[in-house]
């Protein structure tokens, strides 16, 4: 038996290690399409940013981003994050959208992508709200067009600490740019929501779309938002949750 010992422990080591080596190694890596295009923005320092997210990301702009929302070319991907503002819908938007979220790919609406397709109400109720760059009606209700105001520092109160986009964040402090005025569905998730007379109640919710979970953020305008911890972690985690492809909240 003491001969045997030895021996049993070392194959019990390598039952374990070969165990834990498979589990890493066959763990999914995420995926990520990035749509940019529309809107000027910092490129190396979004490119920081990307590389503290998890998953690989592939990146394509705008005139070019529509060819590869397509069932063929967005197969391969697990999440679409879009930090575009294409300003109009082109004839076969609604297709690609369509294709996209009857596959289940996850969303993420970033920052000034929220401004996107004004005019396009699909798109509206696919991210939960809009933002309006001219003035419109709410219920009968005249209202002003949508505002920005750049370089704000305020709070941020995490809605639902449990949910996994927003798990272990303690409410926060982000310099930001805000946008006020803008729509809201009623029926999104709130995640994040502020107090700041600039900026809308919510700056962060969830969305189910067709079989697409959505995230929409509507911090992120630069590296002060980039760099901030909080901001990264729900990020991550967005990425993450939208990966899952479970038509859930």
């Amino acid at each position: 038996m003491n001969k045997l010992f030895p021996g049993l422990i070392i194959v019990l080591i390598s039952v374990f290690v070969g165990v834990v080596f498979f589990s890493c190694n066959t763990e999914k890596k995420i995926k990520v399409l990035v749509v940019t295009g529309g809107h000027d923005y910092d490129k190396e320092g979004f490119e920081e940013l990307l590389a503290k997210l998890p998953g690989s990301y592939d990146q394509v702009e705008h005139p070019n981003a529509l060819a590869m929302l397509n069932s063929e070319k967005f197969a391969s991907y697990d999440v679409v994050l879009f930090y575009d503002m294409p300003l109009k819908s082109e004839s076969n938007t609604a297709v690609c959208f369509y294709e996209l979220t009857d596959a289940g790919k996850g969303i993420i609406v970033l920052h000034h992508a929220f401004c996107s397709y004004n005019a396009w109400p699909e798109y509206e109720r696919m991210i939960g709200g809009s933002y309006y760059r001219y003035p419109w009606k709410k219920d009968g209700v005249a209202q002003d067009a949508s505002t920005y105001t750049h370089d704000v520092t305020f709070d941020v109160k995490v809605e639902d600490p449990n949910h996994p986009v927003t798990e272990g964040v303690s409410d926060f402090q982000i310099t930001d740019e805000t946008y006020g005025n803008v729509d809201i569905m009623p029926n999104v998730y709130p995640l994040l929501s502020t107090t700041e007379p600039s900026s809308a109640l919510l700056v962060g919710w969830t969305n189910i779309y067709r079989n697409s979970r959505v995230v929409t953020l509507t911090l992120g305008h630069d590296r002060s938002a980039w760099e901030n911890p909080s901001f990264i972690q729900i990020l991550s985690q967005a990425v993450k949750w939208t990966a899952e492809n479970d038509k859930t909240h």
